[in-house]
Order: structure tokens, then sequence, then C-alpha cells
């Protein structure tokens, strides 16, 4: 019997870590499987581990674009991308899938339009794990003080789906053997369609921990999380905002911030906009996993690059300006507030659009100063923390489901 092969296509840094998850799951139900992986946005650098390993292969070019993929959002963005070469990019790429294809090798696309397009195109059959729309986000109200869009949730009502016509035909096509969606509320919408998508369950829940006791280095003191992304330089720009909304401490109140970040920004990176925020360097605790250690009076700040997992279960509350690890942040019962900037992603469409998908879990805030207001609230009001986290929990769903879509994917998709 021949060897089992995938390739799976993937369109941004959070679409990388859920189909790593994904991948990981496959091949411990089916260790023979091989596995390439086309990274459509960026450099793929979530799979680096992975692929050193020798658990999986990346194809293709790898070029990052002004735009960190989100070229959809503006006529800017999109005019920068094809000014530094988007279209030569998505050529080759293309030709790659369609080679793939021709072999009638499957495929497996994560995210939204663009890999589902390509997987189709590549003529052999393919699978699709729809990451990015819900129809909780048309279905929900919008967080108070940012108005209504009833031109666009109109829209999608009529539908009753938050995809598109384009999309339906997409996922209902004869070579398509799967369709996977967040949550059962989606799956629904796209049932009146015609197209039989499931929700197995939402990867991004699964690899976290449950907490157990506060480790020494954070016993009796708050503990906030710090998401400022990963794409530069915006990832820099929104953490000027969020460090200025960190209150003063109290001696009898100390706060530690715990700022989960990834391969960029680096240390050297983060050092000028911690300084100028007022932080000076010191010695990190042992055993925190963190590469570097922060202090303003009694608030402490921690930098832990590939820490979120091992840190996001100790947080009371997040402070955030990212896509993925802030919804994996509420879908663990901690809120977070948000703080948009210029973008290109976190702007304020992105944060409204966010804080409905996970039903007010995470509240968008329009400056420094509000956003430190609800904070210092947030924390003196358990309640409400514990509210807004069962929300978060509800929204995102229980972990496991990375091993019931690998089960699915192999059943359907990769036939013994």
């Amino acid at each position: 019997m021949s060897t089992p092969r995938l390739l799976v296509l993937s369109n941004g840094h959070g679409e990388d870590l859920i189909a790593l998850r994904l991948i990981e799951a496959l091949r411990h139900q089916e260790p023979n499987l091989k596995v390439q992986v086309l990274p459509l946005v960026g450099m793929g650098q979530a799979y680096a581990g992975a692929e050193a390993a020798g658990e999986l292969q990346r194809v293709g070019p790898r070029q990052p674009l002004p735009s960190g993929g989100f070229s959809n959002q503006s006529l800017r963005g999109l005019l920068n991308d094809l000014a530094a070469g988007l279209p030569l990019l998505s050529w080759r790429q293309w030709r790659i899938v369609r080679r793939w294809g021709r072999q009638g090798l499957p495929i497996l696309a994560v995210g939204d339009l663009l890999p589902l397009l390509l997987a189709w195109a590549g003529g052999g059959p393919y699978g699709f794990l729809g990451t990015p729309k819900s129809d909780h986000t048309w279905a929900s109200p919008a967080p108070a003080g940012w108005g209504r869009s009833p031109l666009a949730d109109g829209y999608h009502r009529a539908k009753s789906s938050e995809w598109d016509p384009w999309e339906w035909a997409l996922m209902g096509h004869r070579r398509c053997h799967l369709v996977a969606v967040r949550d059962r509320l989606t799956a629904r919408g796209l049932h009146r369609h015609g197209v039989q998508a499931v929700a197995p369950g939402n990867p991004m829940m699964d690899g976290f921990t449950a907490p157990g006791p506060l480790p020494a280095w954070l016993e009796g003191r708050r503990r906030l999380l710090l998401l400022p992304g990963s794409r530069l330089p915006e990832a820099l720009g929104n953490l000027r905002g969020l460090l200025a909304a960190l209150p003063s401490a109290s001696a009898s109140q100390p706060i530690s911030v715990l700022l989960a970040s990834g391969s960029r920004p680096s240390d050297a990176e983060l050092a000028a906009p911690l300084a100028a925020a007022g932080f000076s360097p010191a010695a990190a605790p042992p055993g925190s996993g963190a590469s570097g250690l922060w202090r303003r009076g009694p608030l402490e700040l921690l930098v832990g690059p590939g820490q979120f997992a091992a840190w996001a279960p100790l947080a009371e509350l997040g402070l955030a300006t990212a896509g993925t690890a802030t919804e994996q942040l509420v879908g663990l019962g901690v809120p977070a507030l948000s703080l948009p900037g210029p973008g290109p992603q976190f702007k304020a469409g992105f944060a409204r659009r966010q804080s409905r998908l996970l039903g007010g879990a995470v509240l968008p805030c329009q400056d420094s100063e509000e956003l430190q207001r609800r904070l210092i609230a947030l924390l003196n009001d358990d309640g409400e923390r514990t509210r807004l986290g069962r929300i978060g929990r509800r929204r995102m769903g229980p972990a496991g489901g990375s091993a019931r879509l690998a089960a699915l994917i192999l059943e359907r998709l990769l036939p013994g």
C-alpha cells in the first residue's frame, strides 16, 4: 500500500498554528502520513520546529508582504502587496498546487477564500477547514458605543450565513470531500445552502493544560496577559498603547504583566518601548520561563517568547491586539480588553468583529485611558470576569477538536 500524502494550505500565522495542531493529530492517528505544507502568507515560521523534527516539509516560495496578509482590509494594503510581488507569489503557489492536484493527491485548505480557491483550482480532491468566519459575528450585537452595521448584518441575515455564495459553490463542489467550521451555528447556516458542513470542535483550544496551583513567582500578585501580536511593525505600535494603559500598582496589590510573544517581537525589539514606558530591566525569576523581567515600581513585566500556552491559563485578564491568541485566551475563560490601532490587522473594524464573534468576552476600547478604567474595574469585579469567561468558553468550545477533525480527514480525504 502506498504511503498516504497530504498537502496543507494555510494563509496566515493563526491558520499556520491551527494547521500545525491538526497535523500533529493526523500523524498521531496515521504515523506514516507524509505532509507537505504551503504557507500562503508570510514565512510559515510556526512550522519550523515540526519541520526540523521531520514531521512535515514546507514547500513553495515564502515572502513577507507589507500588509501581513491583510490586504483585504484596505486598498492601500492591497496596492502595497501588489507592488511587493503578490501576483508572482500567487502564481508560483498555484503552480505547486496544480502539480499536486494533477496527481490526484488530496489537499487540505485551512483559512478562508484564498486557500479554498487554490485547493479547488488544483483539480484534485480537497477538504476545507474554515477558520475565520462564524455566524455568531452577525447574530451577536456590537459592543456598546461601537456603532451598528445594519447593511452588513442585513446582508448576512438574508444569506443565513457568514460565508458567501461563491464560497458555498467551492465548498459544495463534488471534489470537496470535507467542510469543517468552527461552531454548530455556522454549520447550520451552510446546511441551508446545501453544504454538508460539520463542526467537530475547535482545534484552537487544544494544547493547553489545566491550570494548577499558582507558581511561587506569581503568588500574591494580580496577573495580566499582554498580547501585542506578532506582525511588525504593527505589534510594537500596538504595544505602546497597551503599555500606556497599565495602572500604577500599589504595594498592597502588585501586578505581574505577562508579555507572551513569539519569535517576534524579539527581546531587543521590545527594549525601546518598554524603556520609554518607564520600565527598567531586572533579572527574571527562576522557573518563570521568562527571557527577561522589567520593573516599574511594584509593577513587573515578564517577557516570555513561546510562553503563551503556559502563561495563558494563569492570567486573570488579557490586554490584546492579537487575533488567534486572543480567541484562545478567551476560550480558556479569561476575558480580555482590546485596543485597536492603525493596522493593517488590528484596526477598529477587526476589534469590533472580534468582540461580536466572542459574545463580548473581549471588549474593545477607544483609547488607553478607557482601557485603563475598564482594566481596573474588571480586576475589582470577580463576578463580571467570571461571567465574561463563561461566555468565552461557550463561544470557543471545549478542547478535543483536533483529534475529531483528524479522524474525519483520514476517513473522507485520505481513504486507506
